[in-house]
């Protein structure tokens, strides 16, 4: 199992932050890589002990567990850390949470907002076209001397 964020997720992930940043948006990755155990505390979360409900996988069950997935929040002027998806603290009339996603789409992500069921709008993640089940039985993504070059991403 691996222990980190996969190289070409933090690359991409820095990139994003870099790219909201120069619109004004200050991002943050609230989690990356999650081991098993990390998992099955915050699996926990709502049923066996306090709290909301904010995931419905367990060890093992997670991209965060493959190093493939990050969550993340919005910074305002004055320090907080939102999940306000209508927050526009650049006032350019829309939403920082949008522009984040568009510009994280854009660098290859995909946006948990755009699942079918339990929607994780803070979430984005990347499969390299690897299925949950390929990564708990043993594949990885192929290791390739694979940059995230921000000049070939719009």
């Amino acid at each position: 199992m691996p222990t980190e964020l996969h190289p070409i997720v933090r690359d991409r992930s820095n990139q994003l932050i870099q790219q909201a940043a120069d619109k004004g948006i200050v991002m943050v990755i609230t989690d990356d890589f999650r081991s098993a155990e990390d998992q099955d505390r915050l699996y926990e979360q709502g049923r066996t002990v306090a709290g909301n409900i904010v995931t419905n996988a367990r060890g093992g069950e997670s991209f965060h567990n493959f190093g493939l997935a990050i969550d993340f929040a919005i910074k305002t002027s004055s320090a907080d850390i939102i999940w306000d998806m209508q927050y526009d603290g650049n006032q350019n009339g829309i939403a920082d949470w949008n522009e984040v996603v568009e510009m994280a789409k854009a660098l290859g992500f995909e946006w948990g907002g755009d699942w079918a069921q339990f929607k994780d709008y803070p979430h984005l993640q990347m499969n390299f076209g690897l299925t949950l089940a390929d990564l708990q039985n043993g594949k990885r993504p192929a290791d390739l001397s694979l940059t995230a070059d921000s000049d070939d991403i719009k």
